[in-house]
């Protein structure tokens, strides 16, 4: 029996989301919309839903909280999604990119004031240099956007709240649902936003349907879609104030190697710093002596929420 099973999931999102990161640009600048690509990534999710509903004996849990607890996190996941498509379209990337790479300080905040979540010195300063090195990955110096009043400022604090307030759920449904159940839930609200993405795509536009457009889209969101599996397994074993940065720092780091290697980028200095910083977090969260039972989720002060 695997002793960190959080250790195992965590690392396969960080790798499947490492190298989809390094790639998921590319059916865009074929001339395949960002828009249309969202509804890809949702079909995505279809295999990987169907696999882990088997390995469950088609077990789905439906109760009313389950269900609420499932689309709440699917819908924060899809719904920083489209909020993040309407950003990039009127502000400027570096900087929106960074800030929304902050998402998991909502995640550890919630974990460690609600959850009651501790780690110990290894693994908090694993946390803060992970959370460091996030805004390095997509810092610029360029100059010109403007500040804290623009509307995609708004927009990507929004999204950063969206998806640091789902790490939280997901951690808190692992108590009391099954990791294939939150899946199958993030699957369908991925699904019930897609006419959303579809309204929002200039259909009048040159869109490229061939192999570069949507199959080429297909093959690179599979990757995300079986890293967002595991990502769930992650926080159902493991602590959200670990999965998270590990997870949203390690991916990153991926990505910028690849790019790197694979697509003879220069790196900047800044990135050079993440780099590092990156890769020292994720020695230290994945050193970092286990200090409660896998599963375990607490709320207030003392009530265990069980997990298995």
């Amino acid at each position: 029996m695997i002793s960190r099973p959080w250790l195992i999931y965590a690392l396969v999102t960080t790798a499947f989301w490492g190298v989809w990161g390094a790639f998921t640009g590319l059916p865009a600048n074929y001339g395949f919309p960002e828009t249309l690509i969202y509804c890809v990534w949702a079909l995505a999710m279809i295999p990987p839903a169907i696999y882990a509903l088997t390995r469950a004996r088609w077990q789905l849990q439906h109760d009313a909280r389950s269900i609420t607890y499932g689309l709440l996190i699917g819908l924060l996941g899809a719904g920083g999604q489209m909020l993040l498509f309407h950003a990039v379209r009127i502000g400027p990337t570096y900087l929106i990119f960074p800030i929304i790479s902050l998402s998991p300080v909502v995640t550890i905040v919630m974990s460690l004031s609600l959850l009651r979540e501790r780690t110990g010195k290894l693994g908090a300063l694993g946390i803060v240099l992970a959370l460091c090195s996030l805004p390095l990955f997509d810092y610029s110096s360029t100059r010109g956007a403007s500040g804290f009043g623009e509307l995609w400022f708004a927009l990507a604090l929004a999204v950063l709240v969206a998806w640091g307030v789902q790490g939280f759920f997901m951690k808190l449904a692992n108590a009391t649902m099954s990791a294939e159940s939150i899946f199958f839930y993030m699957t369908l609200s991925g699904l019930l936003l897609a006419p959303v993405a579809v309204a929002m795509t200039d259909l009048n536009a040159p869109i490229n349907w061939g192999f570069k457009g949507p199959w080429l889209a297909a093959g690179i969101q599979i990757l995300n879609a079986v890293g967002a599996l595991t990502l769930v397994y992650a926080f159902r074993y493991g602590k959200a104030i670990v999965v998270s940065p590990l997870t949203n720092a390690g991916a990153p780091l991926i990505t910028a190697l690849l790019a790197i290697v694979l697509l003879g980028t220069t790196p900047t200095a800044t990135k050079i710093a993440g780099i590092a910083l990156a890769l020292l977090a994720a020695v230290l969260l994945a050193i970092e002596p286990e200090s409660e039972v896998p599963g375990s989720a607490t709320v207030g002060s003392g009530t265990v929420l069980g997990g298995s």
